[in-house]
Order: structure tokens, then C-alpha cells, then sequence
């Protein structure tokens, strides 16, 4: 299955709460507060965040964090990408050269085209849809079909 981590969960929560007042910046023992998350751990994942360059710091009496650009201008790719690294469904979808068999390999190209549509998808989704402040919804129809036909099958075939 593909999942994201608990970390990757609590950045996402941490960037949203960011995106909810972009102009106050804001501690983190503040955002541990708000999001429920540890301190120790808020400290942590906004240290990545700002070496990924998705929020900025800034040090003194009145310091704290801010996001580094707007959250229409983060998407869920890069939030991916700074806390797991960019995404491989498998060895070939890294690159050309992780694969011992890629030579001899006919599946290669299809999980590579999977992990692209995926990047793809991953790209499309702003942090301002995952906080819930973008008036446009996410939705995808077909794959909301999809994914209730699926649930239906599931459940009838138990």
C-alpha cells in the first residue's frame, strides 16, 4: 500500500496551520499547541520544512516560522518530496541505472508511467486545498466512481 508517513501527516498539519495566518509568524511551542503534535517533533519537522525552503525562520524576541511562499504555491509534491524524498513507486521509476534488471525488465515503462501520473496528481494539489482555505474543492469524479465501485465489490465479496 501506498502511504505517506506519520511525519509527512504532521508537516502537512504544520504547513496548514501556517497557511491559516501567513502573516504572523509563529513559534513553535505556538504550533505545537495549536496542532497537538509534540513539540520536540513540531521543532523537528520545521527544521526540514526550512531547509527545503517551505517555510522561512526568523531568530530574536519576535521570531518564529512563516511559510516561504504562499500555500497556492506549495504543492503536495514538494511537501512529499522535503520530508520522504521524490517519489518510486519502484527501482525504475527512480531513474534509469537503480535497477538490477531493467535490461531484461517488460514492466519497467508501465510503473514508471504510474509513478508520473501520481507526480502528476501530486503537483495539482496546492496546500491551500489540503488545509481546506482554497474555495476549490479537490475532487475527481472519476476516481471517486472508481474508488466506490471498489468499496462496493470489497464489501459484497465478503
Amino acid at each position: 500500500m501506498l502511504r505517506i508517513s506519520r511525519l509527512t501527516d504532521y508537516a502537512t498539519v504544520i504547513l496548514a496551520a501556517l497557511a491559516e495566518a501567513p502573516e504572523r509568524t509563529q513559534t513553535a511551542a505556538s504550533l505545537a499547541e495549536r496542532t497537538h503534535i509534540a513539540a520536540p517533533t513540531v521543532s523537528k519537522l520545521l527544521k526540514q520544512l526550512h531547509h527545503a525552503g517551505l517555510v522561512s525562520s526568523t531568530r530574536g524576541l519576535r521570531g518564529g516560522y512563516q511559510l516561504a511562499r504562499s500555500a497556492v504555491q506549495i504543492s503536495a509534491a514538494s511537501i512529499l518530496d522535503a520530508l520522504e524524498g521524490p517519489l518510486a513507486l519502484t527501482d525504475c521509476a527512480a531513474g534509469q541505472g537503480n535497477c538490477d534488471i531493467e535490461q531484461t525488465c517488460r514492466v519497467g515503462r508501465a510503473w514508471q508511467k504510474v509513478n508520473l501520473a501520481i507526480r502528476r496528481s501530486l503537483y495539482e494539489v496546492t496546500l491551500a486545498q489540503l488545509a481546506g482555505l482554497d474555495a476549490a474543492q479537490v475532487r475527481m469524479p472519476s476516481l471517486e466512481r472508481e474508488m466506490k465501485t471498489l468499496t462496493t465489490r470489497t464489501v459484497n465479496s465478503r
